[in-house]
């Protein structure tokens, strides 16, 4: 994931100053062909965020392993202890929170984000009004769909 963000930086940024470029250089010359270790791409992802504004967005993290998460919060927290102006956004269910809290400690604000009634009949009715089959449908099972489904929705 964090060799993704890094590809995405190195290579959507016009910015970037010939002393990181050169930097990458060396760390590439240095690995010998073989592709960058995690310590790796933290120490490039230190020295692009540390020179400019940046900001890494990483969505369905609660999709990932629960080591996967405790390796990527450790390296996002060391690239954001030596690049004060680097922001983080990242996406999950419910249930990690606590776990990013602890983790990124000091360093994140958390924001729920979920929807109301009114947000899933909408939706609910958006859908059902672009059904390909709309003879399956009759006025009561929609009017079971709009009471039943809204009230049965998680956090997701």
């Amino acid at each position: 994931m964090l060799g993704s963000l890094l590809k995405q930086m190195v290579g959507g940024t016009r910015g970037i100053s010939e002393g990181i470029w050169q930097a990458l250089r060396e760390q590439k010359e240095a690995l010998g062909g073989r592709r960058p270790q995690l310590v790796d791409i933290v120490k490039m992802l230190q020295l692009i965020t540390s020179t400019q504004r940046t900001y890494m967005c990483i969505d369905a993290l609660d999709e990932c392993t629960t080591a996967q998460r405790f390796r990527l919060f450790d390296s996002l927290k060391e690239i954001l202890e030596k690049s004060p102006s680097a922001r983080v956004f990242v996406t999950g269910r419910p249930h990690i929170r606590a776990e990013i809290e602890r983790r990124l400690a000091g360093r994140v604000t958390s924001v729920s984000v979920c929807p109301t009634k009114g947000d899933i009949v909408g939706y609910l009715r958006f859908r059902l009004s672009h059904d390909e089959t709309p003879d399956a449908m009759d006025e009561s099972l929609e009017a079971d769909i709009l009471a039943k489904m809204p009230e049965n929705i998680s956090e997701m």
